[in-house]
């Protein structure tokens, strides 16, 4: 009986000397495959179901690429490719999103986002944490920590460098894929699991974590923190940051809505709704006081600003005598250089 699939991916990773993942490629991840592909390489794979990571031997590639050949070809000519190889391989076969239960899953979960597969929050990421074991990224590529030290003395010793790049869970995104139609200054401030819309550019101070990112156009010159996800022809100024979801026990979901502007060294910590302007160097929190005014300056009322979460067109802004932040109905939109982003 033929299995349905919620994704499907042939990858090829590194180990360590244990024979514990620490990190998988995955050059052509599927999400939902068809059932011809899942019914033509279950029986080679001897999958049973569930969510499963399976090994499988460069001839079993040739075996799948095989089996495969008249249902996907693509598929078929990757396979042939992985075949080659003297790194580990591994199948992944998720047949639903739940939560994760092995380090290929953890990874295949992130390129889904990073390819633009799902979106953030599209994917259930529970237990990702323990699954992503904390390795130095260096120009040989994914090390053990308990193996560097003696890799490093190999190296010296041949009168190389072994270079470590980061010591992090998470490698940098562009490692891995590099999406159509973006800019990224500096590749190591975008980790795999961002999700990078086209047209988006992310300038050398901007920061993009996994689970979180843009629908692009856009400019980021600031910190788009796990979970955030930030509507098209949104600028985020350079220093400016919002506020995400990993740590100090918040549950509400930060987002950015279109055409908003968060000015410099700026910050938010309840979602904002379109075409929404965050004076530079104004940080709103859920609680912040802020002063509700209408068109003739005249205060309405006095309310939390997560009473105004999600709402369009507001300017947020501190008066610059009493210190007061006010929040009045935006007249101007912000528009983006669309010679900026429309080539990347």
């Amino acid at each position: 009986m033929s299995k349905s699939l919620f994704s499907l991916a042939f990858g090829v990773g590194t180990q360590n000397r244990q024979g514990n993942w620490l990190e998988v490629f995955y050059a052509q991840p599927l999400l939902n495959p068809s059932a011809e592909l899942v019914a033509a390489i279950t029986p080679l794979l001897n999958y049973e179901g569930g969510n499963q990571a399976i090994a499988f031997t460069a001839h079993q590639a040739y075996q799948l690429a095989d089996a495969v050949e008249s249902v996907d070809a693509a598929q078929a000519a990757l396979l042939n490719r992985l075949a080659e190889s003297q790194k580990p391989l591994v199948a992944t076969l998720l047949a639903e999103d739940a939560a994760l239960s092995s380090t290929p899953e953890a990874y295949l979960k992130l390129h889904l986002l990073s390819h633009r597969l799902a979106k953030p929050h599209g994917l259930n990421l529970t237990g990702i944490f323990p699954l992503l074991p904390n390795v130095a990224w260096t120009n040989q590529g994914a090390v053990d920590l308990t193996e560097l030290a003696e890799l490093q003395l190999e190296a010296r010793l041949k009168g190389k460098l072994l270079e470590v790049f980061s010591v992090d869970k998470f490698p940098k995104m562009t490692d891995y894929v590099v999406p159509a139609g973006v800019r990224i200054a500096d590749t190591a401030r975008v980790r795999l699991g961002a999700y990078i819309g086209e047209g988006t550019t992310v300038m050398h101070e901007g920061f993009v974590n996994f689970n979180a990112g843009t629908a692009g156009p856009g400019m980021i010159e600031g910190r788009v923190s796990a979970g955030v996800f930030v509507g098209k022809g949104s600028d985020l100024g350079g220093g400016c940051s919002t506020m995400g979801t990993l740590s100090g026990g918040g549950n509400i979901v930060i987002s950015v809505g279109e055409g908003c502007l968060i000015g410099a060294n700026a910050g938010i910590g309840i979602p904002l709704g379109d075409r929404n302007i965050v004076e530079s160097g104004l940080y709103i929190t859920a609680g912040t006081k802020v002063a509700v005014l209408d068109d003739q300056n005249n205060l309405v009322k006095v309310v939390k600003a997560r009473d105004l979460a999600g709402q369009a067109d507001l300017l947020f802004r501190r008066n610059s005598q009493t210190g007061a932040v006010e929040c009045k109905t935006n007249k101007t939109a912000i528009e983006l250089n669309e010679a900026l982003h429309a080539h990347n």
